[in-house]
């Protein structure tokens, strides 16, 4: 059965908006739990020392964005990809 072209748009920007908000909270979390590791280790580096925690938790986030967004594009288009090559 085929969805209307309204109906998928909206399934994938759905996935798309989804995924990229999970990359966002586990890239943000992941920094911020790093950083406050870093501070607690029993030799602090110079780099842990001058990085600024919200400039790395935002680093962290963008790079989970383009994670998520990456993997909901990947995921849709295998499944794509395995519906056309169904025998």
């Amino acid at each position: 059965m085929q969805l209307p072209k309204e109906i998928e748009t909206k399934r994938l920007l759905l996935l798309v908006v989804s995924c990229s908000l999970a990359g966002v909270i586990v890239g943000g979390i992941a920094s911020w739990a790093e950083g406050n590791w870093c501070l607690q280790a029993s030799t602090v580096t110079s780099e842990c020392l001058t990085q600024d925690q919200i400039t790395r938790t935002i680093k962290g986030m963008s790079t989970g964005l383009v994670a998520g967004a990456g993997a909901a594009f990947g995921a849709a288009f295998g499944a794509a990809w395995q519906h056309g090559h169904k025998d």
